[in-house]
């Protein structure tokens, strides 16, 4: 009992924790102290004070309006992403399990093929060959994390259609677009909520990657990925630039994986029976 006690306060917490940010990303322009972008050379690497509360870096830009507003980079990554990964692996994933068995292993193979490179190296690539910037990005992390949604859809979907509700619709003659919107999508909501919390998380990570490495987002746009790499030559003159950052990397990820496991458990009828 306490330790499910324990899991829901964790989970609220992280609600919480999500929509003040949230709600600081759309307010930035208003409740940011300063201008993320404007350098004040004579208040370089200022620790954190009242006028700076988290301190400046080697610009004099303030650390704390960058954070606020680098958050709206990293939200939108995470949510247009993820509804790009989700909408071609559902898409990719349906196909595959209601095909036929040519169909289904074409699609798998190249899915496959996606998963077998490891995860930085294939945004790398796909980053530059489309080209550096915030919506390459999108694309690059929408396109790598869509196997997951698509092999998971396909293992669904194989599933259900032999169920009896789905085999009565067709021999009714339903026509195979309603079942799949009336009968199989709403049974594959649950998890693709899940994996979507889930590969939430894994795309700031990604976007912050990629911007450390010049690779996402473009000076001098606020982005925490960027914020990381301005600090690395000033982590004992000036640590404060990169452990805010960090935590704010870290607190975002972490929330996110709470709610996933969260909803996984919610949203499992067998430990709901438990």
């Amino acid at each position: 009992m306490l330790r499910g006690t324990t899991a829901n306060r964790l989970y609220y917490i992280a609600v919480a924790f999500l929509l003040i940010l949230g709600a600081a990303a759309l307010a930035a322009p208003w409740i940011a102290p300063h201008d993320p972008v404007a350098q004040d050379v004579e208040n370089r690497f200022h620790a954190p004070s009242w006028l700076h509360p988290l301190g400046t870096d080697n610009f004099g830009r303030d650390v704390l309006s960058r954070i606020i507003f680098g958050s709206r980079s990293a939200l939108l990554v995470g949510i247009v992403s993820v509804s790009i990964a989700t909408t071609l692996g559902m898409i990719v994933g349906l196909t595959a399990g209601l095909g036929g068995s040519w169909t289904d292993n074409t699609l798998m193979l190249v899915m496959d093929s996606l998963l077998s490179f490891p995860t930085i190296l294939l945004a790398i690539t796909v980053v530059s060959f489309l080209g550096y910037g915030l919506l390459q990005v999108m694309l690059a992390i929408g396109i790598i994390y869509s196997p997951v949604f698509a092999r998971m859809v396909r293992a669904e979907t194989l599933a259900l259609r032999h169920e009896g509700y789905v085999e009565a619709s067709r021999a009714l003659g339903t026509p195979v677009l309603k079942i799949v919107f009336k009968h199989i999508v709403p049974n594959l909501l649950g998890r693709v909520i899940v994996q979507g919390s889930i590969t939430f998380a894994l795309s700031v990570v990604v976007e912050a990657s990629l911007s450390y490495l010049g690779l996402g987002t473009q000076p001098p746009t606020p982005s925490w990925g960027l914020m990381l790499k301005d600090s690395r030559n000033y982590l004992v003159q000036a640590p404060w630039m990169a452990l805010y950052p960090g935590l704010a990397i870290a607190l975002t990820v972490l929330c996110f994986n709470i709610i996933g496991d969260t909803l996984s458990e919610r949203l499992n009828p067998r430990l709901q029976k438990k």
